[in-house]
């Protein structure tokens, strides 16, 4: 799949661009509008599964499929964002706001589709974790495994029964195991 980009413009620019929202999505990294891949089945179900099980977890955080972030000088759209619940911006007559977050989520989980550039999804996390993100993971459907990014320590590869760091607070316990076995369908 050939990557769809726009060269040489500013921030400002590409967020009054009209189109950016549309599916695909367009995100704004070092100077360039790139367009998002088409996410595939099993990153939709994983996705849709993870926001359902965060936001039943108990805690003061919420997750978002598809939210903008735009914070650093950069304007991504993150697979799941997972924000404090006091974080959340409303609009003027107390509703969500429509435009996103202009601050890293609390936690960032990325799920990587066919064709997609696993450096461009790394260096999104790595972008939100140098701006205050606590937590981030990178789901690989493909190779059933799981990196996970925290603060100040080395990046882990997990897999199997390994069980998942989450937020603090929060009331959730996942084993990367149980990710992948939402893809599996029984007859």
């Amino acid at each position: 799949m050939t990557a769809i980009f726009i060269e040489n413009i500013t921030l400002e620019e590409f967020l009054k661009l009209p189109h950016i929202d549309e599916s695909p999505a367009w995100e704004y990294i070092n100077g360039q509008a790139l367009q998002k891949t088409m996410p595939g089945g099993k990153h939709s179900l994983l996705q849709k599964r993870l926001v359902g099980v965060i936001d039943t977890a108990g805690s003061n955080y919420e997750a978002f499929p598809e939210l903008r972030c735009t914070f650093a000088n950069r304007s991504i759209v993150a697979d799941i964002a997972v924000v404090a619940s006091n974080q959340i911006p409303l609009d003027e007559s107390g509703d969500i706001s429509s435009t996103g977050i202009n601050f890293a989520p609390a936690w960032i989980i990325e799920i990587l589709s066919p064709d997609q550039s696993q450096t461009r999804v790394t260096g999104n996390i790595l972008h939100c974790m140098r701006n205050g993100t606590q937590l981030g993971w990178l789901i690989d459907p493909y190779e059933r495994s799981i990196i996970v990014y925290r603060l100040d320590v080395l990046p882990d590869i997990l897999s199997g029964a390994d069980v998942l760091p989450v937020l603090e607070g929060m009331n959730l316990t996942l084993a990367v195991n149980d990710i992948f076995a939402w893809l599996q369908r029984v007859s």
